[in-house]
């Protein structure tokens, strides 16, 4: 029933964008200003692009969920090593602030044949809860997330699309907690990224890393081993798709799904709202599943 009501609900955002989308015809000028990066110039893949080394550039959306909303809070975060369950639970609100930082850099340039290039990426959320007065207002959870990326440019039609860029990257992720609380996992990430018109898509696969002490074995199998993000701009608008995946395909096949829509409100103002459900919204959450929704300030989009 979720799955069904989170589908309704992302068909609706479509519609009621692209609707938006065409009776804004006449905007062009502040269309022009506000246009939304392509994979090219978000990557450099061009040489027309290329802005040289140690620039810091936008990774993944940057924003700021002014409210979040769950339909079930992780108060007793467990694990399958029963070294790191939460032995009480603790009574968080329903609503939190979440900020969602994602930065990226290129440290060297064009070492396959011109193509090839190395960024280091670093992406961070915090999830506070700002609404909870009887807690004090503690930070809930804090992910960090550091990156090497190798990307290189292509250019082949495929099907209806053309492949614009391949790569490999070494990712960790933790949440820097002590024992109980403590998550973290390292993983090779396989991606490609395509692109038609105002279309963009990201396919990535992953291999995890073995961990000799693992505060959660089974992740890969609640968070998934692949995401899919699919990105369409309607001018001023922005609607985006993301979906993590176990690559299980019985009844043990699990992951998450997101929607959003991204919109002007003022001048530069940006808003967004988004609507998810699933595991692994954050490390601690990694096997829990829940529904969200959110209203944010939008800085930067895909």
């Amino acid at each position: 029933m979720r799955f069904i009501c989170l589908y309704t609900l992302s068909f609706n955002i479509f519609l009621l964008v692209f609707t938006l989308g065409k009776a804004n015809a006449q905007d062009q000028l502040l269309d022009k200003a506000i246009a939304f990066q392509t994979m090219s110039q978000r990557w450099e893949l061009d040489s027309i692009n290329k802005k040289g080394t140690f620039r810091m550039t936008p990774y993944k959306p940057i924003f700021v969920t002014i409210v979040r909303w769950t339909d079930d809070p992780n108060e007793q975060p467990q694990s399958e090593n029963p070294d790191y369950n939460q032995p009480l639970p603790i009574d968080y609100s329903q609503f939190e602030v979440k900020l969602d930082l994602s930065l990226k850099t290129k440290v060297a340039q064009g070492l396959i044949k011109g193509y090839g290039d190395i960024w280091v990426g670093y992406t961070q959320k915090a999830h506070w809860q700002a609404y909870n007065k009887e807690l004090s207002r503690p930070f809930r959870e804090l992910n960090y997330e550091p990156e090497i990326i190798l990307s290189v440019a292509m250019n082949i039609n495929v099907f209806i699309a053309k492949l614009r860029m391949v790569g490999i990257s070494l990712n960790h992720q933790s949440n820097g907690r002590s024992i109980l609380l403590s998550r973290s996992w390292n993983r090779i990430i396989f991606f490609a990224g395509f692109e038609r018109d105002t279309w963009q898509v990201y396919v990535k696969h992953w291999i995890r890393l073995p961990d000799s002490d693992d505060e959660n074995p089974a992740i890969a199998d609640y968070y998934g081993r692949g995401e899919l993000v699919v990105i369409k701009n309607l001018k001023r608008h922005q609607i985006a798709f993301t979906a993590t995946n176990s690559l299980r395909f019985d009844i043990t096949n699990r992951g998450s799904m997101k929607a959003t829509w991204s919109f002007p409100v003022y001048k530069n103002l940006r808003m967004q709202l988004h609507a998810g459900y699933g595991y692994g919204e954050t490390l601690i959450d990694y096997n829990h599943k829940q529904s969200t929704a959110g209203i944010c300030v939008s800085l930067i989009d895909w």
